[in-house]
């Protein structure tokens, strides 16, 4: 009697096959995704914590990611939902107890944030291929935005102005509105100032991803805090920094281009330049000025030779002032396109603002807001990261029939959060093929039709405070200010 074959047809394989991928969860899914992104605890092996600490640092970074993304509106409420879904992932959650939670943030946030950086800007470069960066350069922007925080006694003291409504733009706009206001309303008094966190986000252009961020109290100085993250962040050496006209001055100037980097800022009548030739300099294109204000000149530092250009943006024409000053290497093309992606940081504040909620904090103590906003940015740039790495994925596939392009414009966060909120909610449930976690974040992104109206609103109130930018104000150098530079650049002769 012949045996018979112990071989599988290949119908039989193919089922098997699709019931073992038909036991994987969301929760396996989504443990891919941060083995992918913080495969160890190695990382934070540098931080020495109290000996009676039980959790590790990858478990308490996943809970506040979790707590960061969840959709409930108190914190209190995301937090037992955190527990939960960190151990359906995990197997355990690394506290139990929202205080205990809180009181981990307010010591760690700081000294995680300083490895997590790092580790963030490693697997975007990971991902990114060709996308690093644009015409040679690694671009940068920075811009700041605030928060509003509860009205409570420590919020307000330490993220209020102290001398709020006595500088002179309060009396300036006082003077204004003084025949549009009764002089004596005792019913209606005046409501004191709003807390406000500021933020300070550096947004890598390319990838449209944050890359650092500093916070503050509401009267912030964005220069100063922007100093700070170019101080002790590591960057490319081809890094372009794009910022508008808030960010000038010759101490941030002088910091960026005094580490090899390089900037393009947009200035206005809010800056003084000096020409070294005598030639009328508004009438030309392209110009050669420097940066050398009196404080930097009493202290004997040099000037700054920067490149001026007058370039037309949309209905608008803008004087944009940059340290590379070879034409050829950043062409006027580029100082146009460059800027109009700036942007793009202005709509990751609004998706910060609304999507994750955050246009109004939540926490009472100044210290715990400062802990929940951090984490907000950061569960936002993680839920980013993953969404571009699947969908870079698929079009770098050689499987895909028809391949999208590969342009991180389109990733919406809106989209993103849905799908890892939907995975959060689900971890035990058995997705279909194409409702799994990678499916639903490749298809995370925005809308493909063709507007037919403007989105800008019909009534749209001009601002009386807002004056136009203007042209930036430029002198010629005066025989003493020659005979200074002359005497800082000794092999140059300064005609």
């Amino acid at each position: 009697m012949a045996r018979k074959s112990k071989r599988k047809s290949p119908r039989s394989r193919r089922v098997q096959q699709g019931r073992r991928r038909a036991r994987i969860t969301h929760a396996d899914q989504f443990r891919e995704l941060q083995n992918w992104l913080l495969p160890s605890d190695g990382i934070f092996a540098k931080f020495k914590r109290h000996g009676n600490t039980s959790w590790l640092p990858c478990s308490l970074v996943w809970l506040a990611l979790c707590w960061s993304w969840s959709q409930s509106v108190n914190v209190t409420d995301a937090f037992p939902q955190a527990v939960e879904c960190c151990q359906l992932i995990a197997g355990d959650a690394a506290l139990s107890t929202y205080q205990g939670f809180m009181g981990a943030l307010v010591r760690w946030t700081g000294p995680f944030l300083s490895v997590l950086w790092p580790v963030l800007h490693l697997r975007m470069q990971e991902i990114a291929g060709n996308m690093w960066g644009s015409g040679g350069w690694v671009l940068i922007a920075f811009d700041g935005s605030r928060s509003t925080a509860p009205r409570s006694k420590s919020n307000e003291k330490a993220l209020c102005a102290p001398n709020y409504g006595r500088g002179e733009t309060a009396k300036y706009r006082k003077k204004k509105s003084k025949g549009m206001r009764r002089k004596k309303n005792e019913k209606n008094k005046p409501q004191p100032q709003e807390p406000q966190a500021w933020i300070t986000m550096l947004w890598h252009m390319s990838l449209r991803l944050p890359w650092m961020w500093k916070l503050g109290p509401s009267n912030s100085s964005e220069r100063a805090h922007v100093m700070e993250m170019i101080n002790v962040g590591e960057f490319p050496e081809n890094t372009l920094f794009c910022g508008d006209a808030g960010f000038v001055g010759y101490p941030l100037w002088a910091q960026i281009a005094g580490q090899g980097l390089h900037f393009l800022v947009r200035v206005g009548a809010n800056v003084n330049l000096l020409a070294e030739r005598t030639d009328c300099i508004l009438r030309r294109r392209k110009n050669m000025v420097l940066c050398w204000p009196l404080a930097a000149q009493q202290k004997n530092l040099p000037p700054l030779r920067l490149r001026l250009v007058k370039v037309r943006i949309g209905r608008q024409w803008m004087w944009m002032l940059t340290n590379v000053l070879d034409p050829s290497r950043l062409t006027t093309e580029q100082i146009v396109k460059f800027y109009k992606m700036r942007w793009g940081i202005e709509v990751e504040f609004r998706g910060l603002k609304q999507t994750l909620d955050c246009s109004k904090l939540r926490c009472r103590n100044s210290d715990r807001l400062l802990a929940e906003l951090n984490w907000s940015i950061l569960a936002m740039a993680v839920a980013e990261l993953f969404a571009l790495k699947e969908q870079l994925a698929m079009t770098r596939s050689k499987s895909t029939a028809a391949k999208p392009k590969r342009d991180p414009k389109k990733r919406s966060l809106a989209n993103t959060m849905r799908a890892i909120r939907h995975c959060l909610t689900h971890l035990k449930d058995v997705p279909k093929p194409d409702e799994d976690i990678q499916s639903q974040l490749r298809r995370a992104v925005t809308d493909s039709y063709v507007r037919t109206s403007c989105k800008r609103a019909r009534y749209h109130p001009p601002n009386p405070d807002k004056k136009p930018l203007g042209e930036p104000k430029i002198r010629n150098l005066t025989a003493t200010e020659r005979k200074k530079l002359v005497a800082l650049t000794p092999n140059k002769s300064a005609a």
